[in-house]
């Protein structure tokens, strides 16, 4: 693909509520990071613009709220979505427990469903002491699910842009695919037209 070619991705960031989402998306477009953040309710959404594999990306990244009365509200951002972060708090156990729930949630309003729809899990916050989810709990659960797994922390800047970055390489990834599909289908579709136009 042509880098001064722009393509448009939307992806998407979930998880419990005070696990960091917030201040993951703004030190990964920002570099800043900041101690106290509202509540994001809904949504909000910040751009990066980058160049991966030679193609200039504008990441549009949607920021969801973690409040549980808000997740009908917060599955609509879903749709149309390229690929999704799904974050939890290393030193909150429930918020890990809860990405179950974040992943099916997202994978159910995902059209057309697909396995193949990327995702990526951060473990953010490993620069606080009191840990309560161990490295190999979170990778076990990753590696079950087909998903890479970074242990990160948005305060420190530990392996946030390289997270965010394979997320978009995946999206990237499946939107050629899904591309070189429909190309696929529209030439042989063009084909059997042409011949049931013989008689």
């Amino acid at each position: 693909m042509n880098p001064r070619k722009k393509m448009d991705l939307k992806l998407i960031i979930v998880g419990a509520l005070g696990v960091g989402k917030t201040s993951l998306l703004h030190q990964y477009v920002h570099k800043t990071f900041y101690e106290e953040y509202q509540t994001t309710l809904g949504a909000s959404i910040l751009s990066k613009v980058i160049i991966l594999d030679d193609t200039t990306l504008k990441l549009q990244i949607w920021d969801t709220g973690g409040q549980e009365r808000f997740r009908s509200m917060v599955s609509t951002f879903y749709k149309g979505s390229d690929g999704c972060i799904l974050a939890f708090d290393v030193t909150d156990l429930e918020s890990f427990k809860a990405l179950d729930v974040w992943r099916d949630d997202v994978l159910a309003k995902i059209i057309p469903v697909e396995q193949s729809y990327p995702m990526v899990v951060l473990g953010n916050k490993i620069d606080l002491e009191d840990r309560k989810v161990p490295p190999e709990m979170a990778q076990g659960w990753c590696e079950e699910k087909e998903m890479p797994y970074f242990e990160v922390s948005a305060k420190n800047d530990i392996n946030v842009g390289q997270a965010f970055e394979t997320l978009a390489r995946r999206a990237l990834s499946r939107y050629r695919g899904i591309l070189e599909n429909h190309l696929a289908d529209s030439i042989k579709l063009t084909a059997s037209q042409a011949e049931s136009r013989c008689c």
